[in-house]
């Protein structure tokens, strides 16, 4: 017959504590109406209560901090921040104690431990201390391991760990949006807005301390998210930019080419990267935490052979009175020169005034040329202007363009101010 051998005991207690702060003690107000049976009792109880604000009794707001009772939850970007304890339980002295703390991500296995090197030895009752910290830059499943290996005084190498597991979360959902604008006359390129959706998925407000677009190398950027009063820069969102759980803000950038990059339109069309935003946040009490998203990129336009822009169109024009665009057709190819020729095809709503079938005649490489076109609208309202179709007689192609720019269509009666 097998028997076991009894389990030994371990001379040493393995303690481990999240460092967290604490949070504002809030109290449940209870009250009655001065009728019933208990009168003033229940109030002058919260006015003597010591947790509760003078003069603001019934409000569930307190004075006084209360310590994390539970592990809380960890999002990423912060720092996890945790007490080990080592303490010896044992009447006798204990040799070569050897504290590791790693923290196991689904990637990687990180040393978090201060100090790497043995603890001579621990008399009983005393402790080795401890406190490590990681700012994580993962979500999903981690695994705090802690391992103690030591000495007893009869020579035996004893070794135990234990495994502590937490999620890390996400603290922060992420949109962005682009938008091309046709603001340059003088290149092929165009400014680029940056439209960042960013929505708080934690359980309490943050403090929004920073949100920032740092560019790619080819890039200027200038933020739109602030305005100027008497003199000094405000925030649109205010003096205290503060975003409540589940609540989403939107900031917007404007990228613009640096000069050396727009003057070449072939390298700036085929950019993709834009750059990446850098958030600073505080929640609670103070709590900072910080995200950099990855490399933000964007499909950048095509243009083909040809490319339309416009140079000048009113806002507002009278229905059924004439009225004029500019427009600017660039040939993008860097070796073949085009023979174009417009046709202008009349919409429901947009007419055009004007011969169709017109030579342009040769446009030369990288070059471009200006055309004063008119048109007229038979409806009201926001109109689209479509119907413009260019060709190169040498290639037999044709290049359409609709949805071109949009016009507000009034009655004749309004006055439309130039």
């Amino acid at each position: 017959m097998e028997v076991n051998p009894p389990k030994q005991e371990h001379l040493l207690a393995l303690k481990v504590m999240r460092l967290t702060k604490p949070t504002l003690f809030t109290n449940i107000p209870v009250t009655c109406e001065e009728k019933d049976l208990p009168g003033d009792l229940f109030n002058q109880l919260m006015r003597d209560d010591p947790s509760t604000v003078n003069g603001a009794e019934v409000l569930m707001l307190g004075e006084m901090l209360t310590l994390p009772q539970n592990f809380g939850n960890i999002f990423l970007g912060e720092t996890f921040s945790s007490y080990i304890s080592v303490h010896n339980d044992s009447s006798q002295v204990v040799k070569d104690i050897l504290v590791k703390a790693d923290l196991q991500t689904s990637s990687q296995r990180l040393n978090l431990s201060a100090s790497n090197a043995a603890v001579a030895e621990l008399k009983p009752d005393c402790c080795i201390d401890d406190v490590i910290h990681h700012e994580v830059k993962e979500i999903g499943t981690h695994i705090l391991v802690c391992a103690v290996s030591y000495t007893t005084q009869a020579g035996e190498k004893m070794y135990f760990r234990k495994f502590f597991k937490f999620q890390v979360l996400k603290p922060l959902d992420v949109k962005t949006k682009f938008y091309n604008a046709e603001v340059s006359v003088d290149c092929l390129t165009d400014e680029v807005f940056l439209e960042a959706q960013i929505q708080n998925m934690t359980t309490s407000p943050m403090f929004m301390e920073k949100v920032s677009l740092e560019p790619s190398i080819m890039y200027n950027v200038t933020e739109l998210n602030s305005v100027t009063q008497a003199g000094e820069c405000v925030s649109t969102f205010g003096s205290r930019a503060y975003l409540q759980p589940m609540d989403t803000r939107q900031y917007l950038y404007c990228l613009k080419p640096k000069k050396e990059f727009a003057e070449k339109a072939g390298i700036i069309k085929g950019v993709t990267v834009i750059g990446k935003l850098d958030i600073v946040w505080k929640t609670n009490l103070g709590e900072r935490g910080r995200l950099q998203t990855s490399q933000l990129q964007r499909m950048a336009p095509g243009y083909g052979d040809v490319r339309l822009s416009l140079e000048a169109i009113p806002d507002t024009v009278n229905l059924e009175e004439p009225f004029h665009i500019t427009c600017k057709i660039t040939n993008c190819s860097s070796e073949r020169t085009m023979d174009l020729v417009l046709e202008m095809c009349n919409t429901n709503s947009i007419h055009w005034c004007g011969i169709s079938g017109r030579q342009l005649g040769k446009l030369h490489p990288s070059s471009s040329l200006s055309l004063a076109l008119t048109l007229l609208s038979s409806v009201q309202g926001l109109q689209s202007i479509s119907g413009l179709r260019l060709t190169d007689t040498f290639l037999k192609r044709t290049y359409e363009y609709d949805d071109i720019a949009q016009v507000c269509v009034v009655s004749s009666a309004i006055k439309v101010e130039s």
